[in-house]
C-alpha cells in the first residue's frame, strides 16, 4: 500500500508508529494541548463570586459574570467547523502553533482589563483559539494512529481532559486566593507547549498531506456520513456535562452546602468518568454497537439522581452516569473519526466537536427549561435519563436494522 493510500484511510506511516522517546513526546504533547480548552472553561470557575464583587456597580453583573466562563464554550462550540476547514487548508501543525500562542495571549488577557465587556471579548477570543487547538489534537490522532491504537489515545484524550479538570478546578481556587486576576495567569503555561510542539510534533504524511489538502479543496465534502454521529454527539453533550455542571445545585437541593463535600463529590463523580474512559480502551465490541448499552447507563445514573433521598445515593447516581460519560465520549469520537479520510479529517473533527459543544453549552439551559416546568431540578435530571433511554432504544433499533459499519474495527477493515 502506498503512503498516499494508506494516509487516506488513516493508517500511520511506518516512522510515526507508538514507539520510542519520540512518541511519548508527541502524546504528551498532544494531551496537554487537549486539555487547554478544559483550563479555559474551569481555571476561573473558582474566582467567579470575587470577580462579581469587584464589577457589583456593573448593571447585569451577574449574567456577565457567568458569561465571561461560559463565552468559550460557546465560541468553540460556533467555530470548530471553520477550524476545521482552516486545518485541511493550511495543515494541522502550523494552526496548533499559532494557536497555542494565542491562546496564552487572550487567556492573559484579563490581567491588564478592567472593563467587565473587554474581559468577556477576551475570553470570546480564548474560544477561537480552543476550537482551533481542539481541532488539530484531535485531528493529529486522527493522523498519527489508527484501529484500536487511535482509539485508545481518543480515550486516553477523554481521560486526561476530565482528570484536568479536577486539577485545574482546585488550582485555581488555590491562586485565586490571591485574588481574582492571579489565575489567569496561568494561561501563559501554553507559551511552553507551543514551542515544543512546532519541534516534537512531525508533519503527518509528508507530501500525502499536500495531495490531501488539495483534494480536499477541489470535491464535495462526504456531509452524509458524518450527520448522524454529530446529532447523537449534540445530546450527548447535554448528557455528558449535566452531572458536573449541575452537581453543586442538586447537593444543594439535599442540604449538603459545605464547598469541601461538594467539591469531593464532583471529584469522586470526575474519577469515574476517568475509569469509565479507561474501560472503553478494552472494550472488545464495535463502538456503534455499544452506544446503546453506554446510553442506558448514563439514563440509570440519572434515574438515580432522581429519587436519591440523600447525598450518599446521589453520589452514586453521579458515579454510574459519569462512568457511562466516560465510555460516551470517545465511542462518540471513534464513531465519526472511522466516517472520515485524511483530506477530511480536519472539517469532519471541528463538525464534530461543534455538535458537542453545542450540547455543552445546551445542557444548563435544558436542565433550567426543564425544572421550570417540572419543578425541581432532580425531577429534570429524571426527564434527561428517559430521553438518554428513548436514544438508546432508537440505536438498539437502528443497529438491528442495518450491518455495522465496525466501531473499532473499521480502520482497520479498510487498510486490509
Amino acid at each position: 500500500m502506498s503512503e498516499s493510500v494508506a494516509a487516506a484511510v488513516g493508517t500511520a506511516p511506518a516512522e510515526q508508529r507508538p514507539s520510542g522517546p519520540a512518541h511519548l513526546v508527541r502524546v504528551f504533547l498532544l494531551m496537554a494541548g487537549s486539555c487547554l480548552p478544559v483550563m479555559g472553561a474551569i481555571l476561573i470557575a473558582p474566582v467567579l463570586p470575587r470577580m462579581q464583587a469587584h464589577f457589583a456597580a456593573v448593571p447585569g453583573v451577574e449574567a456577565l459574570v457567568a458569561l465571561a466562563l461560559t463565552a468559550p464554550a460557546l465560541s468553540l462550540a460556533l467555530l470548530a467547523p471553520f477550524a476545521g476547514v482552516i486545518v485541511d487548508r493550511l495543515g494541522r501543525k502550523r494552526l496548533l502553533v499559532v494557536a497555542t500562542v494565542l491562546y496564552a495571549v487572550f487567556g492573559t488577557t484579563p490581567l491588564w482589563l478592567d472593563s467587565l465587556p473587554g474581559i468577556i471579548a477576551s475570553r470570546a477570543l480564548v474560544g477561537v483559539t480552543e476550537a482551533a487547538i481542539l481541532t488539530c489534537c484531535t485531528t493529529l490522532i486522527g493522523d498519527y494512529y489508527s484501529g484500536r491504537v487511535r482509539d485508545r489515545y481518543l480515550a486516553l484524550q477523554t481521560m486526561c481532559a476530565s482528570a484536568s479538570a479536577t486539577a485545574f478546578f482546585v488550582i485555581g481556587g488555590a491562586v485565586g486566593s490571591a485574588g481574582w486576576r492571579a489565575p489567569f495567569w496561568i494561561y501563559a503555561v501554553s507559551l511552553l507547549l507551543a514551542p515544543a510542539m512546532a519541534a516534537f510534533l512531525p508533519k503527518p504524511t509528508g507530501s500525502a498531506e499536500t495531495e490531501a489538502t488539495a483534494d480536499a479543496g477541489n470535491r464535495p465534502y462526504p456531509w452524509r456520513p458524518l450527520l448522524g454521529i454529530c446529532a447523537i454527539s449534540v445530546f450527548g453533550g447535554v448528557v455528558f456535562y449535566a452531572v458536573p455542571v449541575e452537581m453543586a445545585f442538586l447537593m444543594d437541593g439535599l442540604g449538603v452546602k459545605n464547598p469541601g463535600m461538594i467539591g469531593l463529590a464532583t471529584a469522586v463523580a470526575s474519577a469515574a468518568t476517568v475509569a469509565g474512559a479507561i474501560t472503553f480502551t478494552r472494550l472488545r465490541r464495535s463502538a456503534e454497537l455499544m452506544l446503546p448499552v453506554i446510553f442506558a447507563i448514563c439514563a440509570a445514573g440519572f434515574a438515580v439522581i432522581a429519587f436519591a433521598g440523600n447525598p450518599v445515593v446521589l453520589i452514586i447516581g453521579a458515579v454510574a452516569n459519569c462512568f457511562g460519560t466516560g465510555l460516551l465520549l470517545p465511542s462518540m469520537l471513534t464513531i465519526a473519526m472511522s466516517k472520515l479520510e485524511f483530506a477530511d479529517r480536519g472539517r469532519g473533527t471541528g463538525l464534530w466537536t461543534a455538535a458537542f459543544f453545542i450540547g455543552a453549552f445546551l445542557c444548563p439551559l435544558v436542565l433550567l427549561a426543564l425544572s421550570s416546568a417540572v419543578g425541581g431540578l432532580a425531577t429534570a435530571v429524571g426527564l434527561l435519563g428517559a430521553a438518554a433511554i428513548v436514544m438508546a432504544a432508537g440505536l438498539a433499533l437502528t443497529a438491528r436494522h442495518r450491518t455495522p459499519s465496525g466501531g473499532h474495527r473499521l480502520p482497520q477493515q479498510q487498510t486490509g
